[in-house]
């Protein structure tokens, strides 16, 4: 028959054995002890001056005087003396100093609120993880703040997407029900792009950053700029819409050259500007204007202009510039009037452009 018990070392009692009493109490002082356990604190390598009776510790790293050579384990004081338990893993242990909760491994006393979490190939928080996405997260809400100087730390929050080449993608995915609606990083380069999708599978590009100038371009902004390759004939007196037919650029197909027409794809703030170059027909002394009319009906306020002065033909010029708010379908046409004589607006030095900015 074993003299202890193969958990906790009690002693037991053997077959005729005299003084009986002696082992059942040292196996229940044992039993004292490492049951409901409890200690003062786990952070002394030296024994406090004045321990009280009964007060249990366990001992730090590179403990010294009596409990030397006793790291980690669970030490009591009884009867003006140290008595010494070596801890077994699974042990668990409530440290009243530090209101803490603590657990024997087999080698050292760790914190159960705060374990060490190293390697994990799957962490769910709320739901099993997803396949692809070894860490998934079914929550309503998520913060991450920086640890502030007051608390040891810097004050600062950064966080890190990191990629292996520059062909690879890295930024943030944003979905409706599981299907891509939008992307923002740098994605398949090193340009920073904000992109956006309908249905998942076709993205645009709303912005893109180059990473060697920092020069942004908008792809999908909504701007045209074009001429006229004839002359424009303005009879007297006439509000006559210039036909503009040579585009140098035209996003989105914005501007339709056959109804010589700007069309407004979304709601916005609009720039646009004109630039007219008189063209005499029988006289000098025609006098030119312009407008910018929406929807063929409503000039845009600050859009008209008009040149009174003796005209140079094909040297003197009218500019528009003004801001418009249009909403998604609404037309813009360039317009030019003769007053008193005939004239024309001249080919390649009569233009018409636009964009939005707001």
């Amino acid at each position: 028959m074993a003299d202890i018990s193969s958990s906790l070392s009690l002693p037991f009692i053997q077959p005729s054995q005299a003084q009986k009493h002696v082992t059942h109490n040292e196996a229940l002082r044992i039993l004292d002890v490492v049951t409901q356990l409890g200690v003062a604190a786990d952070d002394l390598t030296t024994p406090p001056a004045a321990p009280l009776e009964g007060t249990r510790y366990i001992v730090d790293a590179s403990a010294t005087g009596d409990w030397a050579d006793h790291d980690s384990e669970v030490a009591l004081f009884e009867t003006d003396t140290w008595r010494f338990f070596v801890p077994r893993a699974g042990w668990r242990a409530y440290v009243i100093n530090r209101d803490a909760m603590v657990v024997y491994d087999g080698a050292e006393w760790v914190d159960l609120e705060s374990p060490e979490l190293e390697e994990i190939e799957t962490f769910g928080l709320g739901m099993t993880t997803l396949p692809g996405t070894p860490f998934s997260a079914k929550i309503n809400a998520a913060l991450w703040t920086a640890l502030y100087a007051a608390d040891g730390g810097t004050g600062d929050m950064m966080v890190t997407l990191n990629k292996e080449t520059t062909g690879d993608d890295t930024g943030f995915v944003f979905q409706r029900d599981f299907q891509t609606r939008g992307l923002f990083g740098i994605f398949g380069s090193d340009d920073l792009r904000l992109a956006t999708s309908a249905d998942g599978a076709n993205f645009l590009d709303g912005l893109i950053v180059n990473s060697a100038t920092g020069v942004v371009d908008q792809p999908r902004l909504p701007r045209f700029k074009g001429t006229t390759n004839f002359d424009n004939f303005g009879a007297v007196d006439t509000w006559t819409r210039i036909a503009i037919n040579d585009l140098a650029y035209n996003d989105q197909g914005s501007f339709d050259a056959g109804t010589n027409e700007f069309t407004a794809p979304v709601d916005g703030t609009y720039f646009l500007g004109a630039l007219l170059t008189f063209k005499q027909d029988s006289s000098t002394a025609a006098r030119m204007g312009a407008q910018l009319v929406v929807n063929g009906a409503t000039v845009i306020p600050g859009s008209q202009a008009e040149n009174t002065a003796s005209h140079v033909s094909e040297r003197t010029t009218l500019n528009l510039q003004t801001m418009a708010v249009l909403n998604a379908g609404d037309t813009v046409e360039l317009q030019g009037i003769m007053r008193a004589h005939a004239g024309y607006f001249m080919a390649d030095r009569t233009d018409f452009w636009g964009f939005k900015v707001g």
